[in-house]
């Protein structure tokens, strides 16, 4: 099993899965009482959804609000990610020129530990992500998400595959399960592409049929679960205290405490 890298937070190093909370918050004061609320709860990392964030046009307010809650967090590393609408994000009315620009001021800025980028975005804008993230030593998320279905097996490991060609340090895979055999399509997809690849894998099968994956993902491989801290940014996920839990008994009843 690969463990995300942490190299500026020790604290987290070799722990799997980590445990991530999203902050949603559309202002600057309620993302900054919610960052301080959730880490708290005692997540491994946040992410920051800026597509939820009202000022995501203002690149400058947002690089800086990003040492902001890091400070606000207690130090918690932090995940940048703007969501396309395409793949279950809010609508934004930047450009994908202007995205590269907020991308690119916010890694500047160095408060940052990790940045998502979709996987399907133009070759170019995904390749100019990863020179931005290596410059300033940010490690970098190449994501899929399919809000509608459960794609079969060999084209979700194509998916995983897909992101460590394009030079992510992490390949994230994400899908909606229609039936329970989507479940386990998705965990045996996991499975294979986290024994195959030389990279930390993370997925997720999304909504109530999903939830078991956001529990047992480790054991098949995906080094990170998202949990909700004051509000989930996706179907299925549950609070950090039962999940931890969770994970923790099942770390015992493997014998990994």
């Amino acid at each position: 099993m690969k463990a995300i890298a942490l190299p500026n937070h020790p604290g987290a190093a070799g722990k799997f899965p980590l445990v991530c909370a999203p902050l949603v918050g559309r202002d600057r004061a309620s993302l900054l009482a919610e960052a301080a609320s959730v880490a708290g709860r005692g997540p491994d990392l946040l992410e920051w959804r800026v597509d939820f964030f009202e000022g995501i046009g203002r690149a400058t307010e947002v690089a800086e609000l990003t040492g902001a809650l890091k400070q606000a967090a207690g130090g918690l590393p932090l995940l940048f990610t703007r969501r396309s609408a395409r793949e279950g994000g809010e609508a934004i009315s930047l450009s994908e020129a202007q995205v590269l620009e907020l991308y690119a001021a916010v890694c500047a800025a160095g408060q940052i530990d990790l940045i998502d980028f979709e996987m399907g975005n133009a070759r170019q804008d995904v390749a100019a992500v990863r020179t931005m993230s290596r410059t300033h030593g940010i490690g970098l998320v190449l994501s899929f998400h399919d809000f509608q279905q459960t794609p079969a097996q060999a084209a979700l490991v194509e998916k995983f595959a897909l992101a460590q060609e394009l030079g992510a340090d992490v390949a994230k895979v994400a899908v909606m399960p229609r039936r329970m055999e989507d479940v386990l399509t998705l965990l045996g997809a996991t499975l294979q592409a986290s024994q195959a690849l030389a990279i930390p894998v993370v997925s997720m099968a999304m909504g109530g049929l999903g939830a078991t994956t956001r529990l047992c993902g480790g054991a098949f491989g995906s080094a990170l679960t998202f949990a909700v801290g004051q509000s989930a940014s996706a179907p299925g996920q549950m609070p950090i205290a039962g999940l931890s839990a969770a994970l923790d008994l099942l770390r015992r009843a493997g014998g990994a405490a």
